[in-house]
């Protein structure tokens, strides 16, 4: 369970788990929900280089499915470690690069944003 006396070492186990969960759960953390891209077939090759779009869900595949499902799996993982307390103040985001950053903030953030025990 979350606790702010413990947040360095929840904040590892926390990094270990998501990581176990998937090789990509960590970069949802860091980078955002996951776009699933394609290459856009309407443009040639422009010195070698391919541009990509964006894949509607229609043209998901299941492995794309999965991977664009991880921000949702994050945010359970996180939403399942936190008490009633803390999850009232990270309720409102709504990615889970949104819940690790406010967490941060809360805990380790500058002595504006960091709550005082």
């Amino acid at each position: 369970m979350f606790s702010k006396e413990e947040y360095d070492d929840w904040k590892i186990w926390m990094q270990v788990h998501l990581a176990a969960q998937d090789d990509d759960m960590w970069s949802v953390i860091t980078d955002g929900p996951m776009k699933i891209m394609k290459a856009n077939t309407a443009f040639a090759l422009f010195d070698g280089v391919r541009e990509y779009v964006e894949k509607k869900t229609n043209e998901y595949t299941n492995e794309d499915k999965k991977k664009a499902n991880l921000d949702n799996v994050s945010r359970d993982i996180l939403y399942k470690t936190l008490d009633k307390n803390m999850f009232s103040k990270i309720k409102t985001c709504t990615t889970a690069k949104e819940i690790w950053e406010k967490l941060f903030q809360i805990c380790e953030g500058n002595d504006e944003t960091k709550e005082k025990n």
